[in-house]
């Protein structure tokens, strides 16, 4: 694992930390953010800003994370909603709504942090040996990763093309909004119940190391 970290590290130096927006519940709506990556102790950490802080040299407030995540076993989405807007559900059950400031800054976020999560989950699956059955369901959820992923994309191109949609069909035709949105919902509700079933797996394979 430590020659992949050194090539991500080397590869996406300059996109391991960065200002985001951060979609808040607690205002209901969106807060800039600094945001680093520890690549080698796979955490991604957030902490209070000045809103509109240079990327060069920000303003951070206080010494403390406001919040901190783990990457292994994550999953990464570009969102449908814009060319910013991406997505970050955590094995814990934790779902960061993140936006970048351009469609470029995104790419680069949502490429770095896949290759981190694909390092440490990896390395969390090499760990240890397993039961069979534990193996198999690491397998499985590894293969339901992958899909999500190209559902995600799939739901974005089903965005764009009601968007672009010609006559006779409108962009406004409710038909095809409701299409949209059910597409939409049903991809993050997708994307919840895998954050679920990882944080689950995590817990038998921790009763497994424990019984030995």
């Amino acid at each position: 694992m430590d020659s992949n970290l050194s090539r991500v590290l080397n590869q996406n130096r300059h996109q391991l930390s960065g200002q985001l927006s951060k979609y808040t519940n607690v205002v209901k709506g969106w807060q800039f953010r600094w945001f680093s990556v520890d690549a080698a102790a796979g955490t991604l950490s957030y902490y209070l800003c000045e809103s509109g802080t240079d990327e060069g040299s920000p303003n951070i407030i206080g010494n403390s994370p406001r919040g901190q995540v783990h990457l292994a076993s994550a999953v990464v989405c570009p969102s449908d909603e814009d060319s910013r807007t991406f997505s970050l559900s955590c094995a814990s059950g934790d779902i960061l709504k993140l936006r970048a400031t351009d469609a470029r800054a995104r790419q680069e976020w949502v490429d770095g942090l896949r290759a981190i999560v694909e390092c440490h989950t990896l390395a969390m699956g090499s760990a240890s040996l397993p039961p069979r059955e534990s193996l198999a369901a690491s397998d499985a959820l590894g293969a339901a990763r992958q899909q999500l992923q190209h559902t995600e994309l799939c739901n974005a191109s089903l965005a764009r093309s009601v968007e672009n949609a010609q006559a006779p069909l409108s962009p406004t035709d409710p038909d095809l909004l409701y299409l949209k949105a059910v597409s939409a919902a049903s991809t993050h509700c997708l994307l919840q119940c895998l954050g679920l079933l990882q944080r689950h797996q995590e817990i038998q394979d921790n009763r497994s190391e424990s019984a030995f």
